[in-house]
C-alpha cells in the first residue's frame, strides 16, 4: 500500500470516528508550493453533511491523523484546505519497499491480450523521419502495454502492391539500365525510393504538358501516358504476369534487404509481418460476401461501395470498376487474418492522423459485417512530424531518410559528448566511442520524437534533441550515467547500495525523490490507459531533474553519517533503475559510462 493510499484511509477512518460518519472516496492532491505538506484534502465538500466549517472539519482531521497515523508529522490548515506532511520513516519504508522490489513499475498480469500494429511502411521508398516516429511510438506503446501486464503482439503490414509500387517499377523498368543496390553502392530501399521520385518528375511533365496544350489539369493528371502504364502495369501484376511480378519481387526484395538494416539499427521488431499481396484477395472475399450480405452495393460501372452517410460519414468505394482494390479492400482482409492469428482481445493500429477518416471508415465496415472484434478496434492517431523547412513529401524527394537522420544524430550526440566530457572521452575505446554515441544519438531522437504527446503536430529539431542539457535523451542518460558513476566510486571505497535504507531526517529533496520513485508504477498505468509514452518521458525527466538537484545539494560520498550515506546510495540506486526502466519503456538504452 502507497503513502498516498495509507492516509486516504486514515482520513476515512479519522470521520468515521470523529463524526460517526462514512465518506465515499477519499480524494488527495498535490500541496500547493507556496504552503508546507505534500498532500492536500480539501474539506469544502464535508461542511453539508458534517455541519461544521471547512476549516474547523480540517483542524479535526489533522488533529486526529497527527494522533494515531504514523504516516503524518504534521499538519496545517489554510480555510477548506488540510495540508498533510509526511514523517521521514514513512518515506524511508516506502524507499525500502522500492528498493526491494526487483521489477518495480511492472504491473500484474492482466490476463488479457493486445496487438499493436506499427510501421507499415511502403515498398517504394525508405524508412523516413516520419516512419521513426511511428516506429518508435508503435515500440513505446508495446512495451508499455507489457508492463501493464498485457500479452502484447506487435505486427506490421507491408503495403508491397498498389498504383504507387507500380510508379516505382515502371520508373525503373524505363530508367534503370540494371542498376543494382551494389552497383550503385546504395540501400535497396534508397536505390528504389529514387525511382520513385523519378517517376514523380517525368510524370508531372507530362502533366504540364497535356495542360499547355490545352487539356484540364485533372484530365491530364487521369489521362496522362505514365499514368495510363502505371495501371496497366498493377493490372498485369493482378493477373499474375511472369513478367511483372518477377520485375516486383526483384525489387521488393531489395527494400526488404534495407528495412531489415534500419529496423536492427533502431531496435524495433516485430512477431509478424503481413504483407498486403497476400491478404488484398482476402479483402475481396469479404466483399463478396458483405454484397451478398447487402452491406454493399454495386454500380452501374461495376464498382462496388458503401454507404455511411447515416454515420456522418460518406459513401466509400471498396473495390474498383477494374477490379483491383483499394486500400480499404486489404486492410479488411488484414484485420481479419490478424484476428484469426492471434484472437487478441484488442487491436490498435498506429497510423498518422491524415488516416483518421480511413480508420471511421474501416470500423464501420467491420461492425456491419458483424464482426465480433469489431468493437475493440483502436486506431492510435498521431500528429505529422515537419522539418524546419516545411512538410515532407516522398515522391519529391523532401524527406529525411531514417538512415541519414540517425547518423547525423549521432554525429551530433558525438560532439555534443566530446565537447561535455573535456577530455574524459580518451578513456573509451573507439569501439565504446563508437556504441556510447550510437546509443546517444538513439537516444536523442526516440525521446524528442516520443516526449510530445502523440496527437500533437511537431517540428523535429536535430540541434535541440542532442542538447546535454534540459528536456532530451542525453540529459537523462547523462544522469543515469552519473549516478553509475557514484555506484562504482562507492564500490571502490567497500560500500554497498544493497542494504536496507535505515530511520533519520530526510532532506526535502530526499523525500521529492522518493515520492516521485513512489509514483512510478501510477504513471506506467496512465501511459498504458492513454496510449502515451510521453507521460514516461516526463516522468524519467523529472526524476533526473530532481536528481541532480539533490546531488548538487547534497553530499553522497563525503557524508560522514553512516546512516544518511547508507540512505543516499540506495536512494541513487533506486532512481538509476527506474530512470533506467523508464527509458526502456522508450525503447532508450542508457549508458554507465559518460
Amino acid at each position: 500500500m502507497t503513502i498516498q493510499d495509507t492516509i486516504q484511509q486514515a482520513i476515512q477512518q479519522a470521520v468515521s470516528e470523529l463524526y460517526q460518519q462514512s465518506i465515499g472516496e477519499v480524494v488527495l492532491q498535490p500541496t500547493k508550493k507556496e504552503f508546507e505538506g505534500l498532500y492536500t484534502f480539501v474539506t469544502f465538500p464535508l461542511t453539508k453533511a458534517l455541519r461544521q466549517p471547512p476549516a474547523q472539519i480540517g483542524q479535526a482531521i489533522g488533529e486526529w491523523l497527527k494522533a494515531n497515523s504514523p504516516v503524518v508529522s504534521a499538519f496545517n490548515v489554510v480555510q477548506g484546505f488540510l495540508n498533510l506532511s509526511v514523517a521521514d520513516s514513512a518515506w524511508i519504508d516506502t524507499l525500502n519497499d522500492i528498493a526491494a522490489h526487483e521489477n518495480f513499475g511492472q504491473l500484474p498480469a492482466k490476463g488479457e491480450s493486445v496487438m499493436v500494429e506499427f510501421s507499415s511502411p511502403n515498398t517504394n521508398k525508405p524508412l523516413h523521419l516520419g516512419h521513426l516516429r511511428n516506429n518508435f511510438l508503435g515500440d513505446s506503446v508495446s512495451r508499455i502495454l507489457k508492463a501493464n501486464g498485457y500479452d502484447v503482439k506487435k505486427t506490421c503490414i507491408v503495403n508491397d502492391r498498389g498504383v504507387h509500387i507500380c510508379k516505382s517499377m515502371l520508373a525503373y523498368k524505363l530508367y534503370g539500365n540494371g542498376e543494382t543496390p551494389e552497383s550503385a553502392d546504395m540501400k535497396g530501399d534508397h536505390l528504389i525510393g529514387k525511382y520513385y521520385v523519378l517517376f514523380d518528375r517525368a510524370y508531372k511533365g507530362e502533366v504540364e504538358q497535356m495542360v499547355a496544350q490545352g487539356t484540364p489539369k485533372e484530365e491530364a493528371e487521369k489521362t496522362a501516358p505514365l499514368m495510363q502504364e502505371v495501371q496497366a502495369m498493377l493490372r498485369r501484376w493482378e493477373q499474375g504476369d511472369p513478367e511483372t511480378v518477377a520485375l516486383w519481387k526483384k525489387l521488393n526484395d531489395w527494400v526488404y534487404e534495407g528495412f531489415a538494416v534500419t529496423y536492427k539499427t533502431i531496435g524495433v521488431s516485430f512477431d509478424k509481418t503481413y504483407y498486403e499481396s497476400n491478404t488484398y484477395l482476402l479483402g475481396k472475399e469479404i466483399v463478396q460476401e458483405g454484397l451478398e450480405k447487402g452491406v454493399f452495393y454495386r454500380k452501374d460501372d461495376n464498382s462496388v461501395w458503401i454507404d455511411l452517410t447515416d454515420e456522418g460519414l460518406d459513401q466509400k468505394l471498396v473495390l474498383r470498376a477494374d477490379g483491383t482494390s483499394v486500400y480499404i479492400t486489404q486492410d479488411l482482409g488484414t484485420t481479419e487474418l490478424k484476428d484469426h492469428d492471434f484472437h487478441t482481445d484488442r487491436q490498435i493500429w498506429v497510423v498518422g492522423n491524415e488516416q483518421d477518416y480511413h480508420f471511421n471508415v474501416l470500423f464501420a465496415i467491420l461492425r456491419r459485417l458483424g464482426r465480433a472484434y469489431a468493437q475493440n478496434l483502436y486506431h492510435l492517431s498521431y500528429g505529422m512530424v515537419d522539418l524546419p523547412t516545411g512538410k515532407m513529401k516522398s515522391r519529391e524527394g523532401t524527406v529525411v531518410d531514417a538512415d541519414d537522420l540517425i547518423r547525423e544524430t549521432t554525429e551530433a550526440a558525438a560532439t555534443a559528448a566530446d565537447e561535455a566530457a573535456k577530455g574524459k572521452m580518451d578513456e573509451f575505446s573507439d569501439e565504446e566511442k563508437q556504441a556510447l554515441f550510437q546509443m546517444l544519438g538513439l537516444g536523442a531522437l526516440k525521446y524528442y520524437l516520443l516526449k510530445v504527446d502523440p496527437q500533437k503536430r511537431m517540428q523535429f529539431n536535430p540541434a535541440e534533441s542532442v542538447d546535454l542539457h534540459g528536456n532530451t535523451g542525453p540529459y537523462i542518460q547523462y544522469v543515469h550515467a552519473r549516478i553509475q558513476s557514484v555506484l562504482r566510486k562507492a564500490g571502490d571505497m567497500g560500500l554497498t547500495s544493497t542494504g536496507a535504507a535505515m530511520a533519520t531526517e530526510l532532506d526535502d529533496v530526499e523525500q521529492q525523490l522518493v515520492f516521485q520513485l513512489s509514483q512510478y508504477p501510477q504513471r506506467v498505468a496512465e501511459a498504458g490507459a492513454d496510449y502515451a509514452p510521453s507521460y514516461i518521458g516526463q516522468y524519467a525527466y523529472e526524476l533526473a531533474r530532481t536528481f541532480n538537484q539533490f546531488y548538487d545539494r547534497l553530499s553522497i560520498l563525503k557524508e560522514t553519517d553512516s546512516v544518511k550515506l547508507q540512505n543516499r546510495l540506495v536512494l541513487a540506486e533506486a532512481v538509476g533503475k527506474a530512470i533506467k526502466s523508464a527509458m526502456g519503456l522508450l525503447g532508450v538504452d542508457v549508458p554507465n559510462k559518460m
